[in-house]
């Protein structure tokens, strides 16, 4: 009797060029996000319909394949970064929620997410994921703390006045302070994960706005459409200049 072929892990290995990619696609998802809810003037409602139903393309195809792609995986990632950002401006703003109700919400919303992961997995570890169960866990949480991540800028760059440039300065540290967390403590690398994860997203939302906004609200005055694109580029090219494999290790238990 021939044994079934092991799955493959079909999600990619956590180095630097993973972070490198993760914060620009960030950075895209607030620059597309705003095109489309604001320059094209399709609301916010609207926008998070559209983004939403990309989503479910890609993280379909995504779970569905057999191995890891990178494009599809980071065009997943994409889609997550793109309706998180209109699904935040639409709880913060349209629904009158404000800043910090928005990005508290959210915070719930993960915390609850993962907890559930948690609950029926055992842990909340990205490596060798390679069960539809876990993969779809994941993909829920990522969507979820992109989310949260678009809330969180808003709230620090806005809503606490530290406009797009304090922002990013300010989330840049705290990423830096989990890596050193990381480097020199025996702390759950899985939560270590999560919370760097979170953070790349304000850090990119405030960068996207950094270039987006007009120069009397700290911004550049870029195009956004044009911004999008260039960011776009950039990222190809880190998919096809940086290493891209696939995470070959067992999970770590959280």
């Amino acid at each position: 009797m021939t044994s079934r072929p092991k799955a493959l892990p079909k999600l990619p290995e956590i180095v630097l060029s993973f972070w490198i990619i993760k914060i620009a696609a960030t950075t895209l998802g607030e620059t597309g996000g705003d095109t489309l809810s604001m320059s094209f003037q399709l609301g916010y409602a609207f926008s998070s319909c559209i983004f939403l139903a990309l989503f479910v393309v890609f993280v379909t195809a995504q779970i569905r394949a057999s191995r890891f792609h990178p494009w599809l995986y980071w065009g997943t990632i994409v889609a997550t970064t793109l309706v998180g950002t209109t699904m935040a401006d639409f709880a913060d703003r349209s629904l009158g929620i404000g800043y910090a109700g928005g990005a508290s919400l959210l915070f719930v919303l993960v915390v609850a997410v993962l907890a559930a992961w948690r609950l029926a997995a055992g842990s909340i570890s990205v490596d060798g994921i390679t069960s539809v169960k876990n993969e779809s866990f994941y993909w829920a949480t990522i969507l979820a703390a992109n989310t949260l991540g678009t809330a969180l800028g808003d709230l620090v760059s806005d809503g606490f006045n530290f406009g797009f440039s304090g922002g990013a300065l300010v989330f840049a540290a705290l990423i830096l302070l989990i890596a050193l967390i990381y480097k020199f403590t025996a702390a759950s690398r899985a939560i270590l994960f999560w919370a760097a994860f979170i953070l790349t997203r304000p850090l990119g939302a405030t960068l996207g706005d950094l270039l987006t906004k007009p120069v009397a609200h700290g911004g550049f005055n870029l195009s956004r459409p044009d911004s999008s694109c260039l960011i776009a580029l950039f990222m190809a090219g880190c998919i096809l200049a940086l290493p891209q494999r696939a995470s070959a290790h067992p999970g770590q238990n959280a």
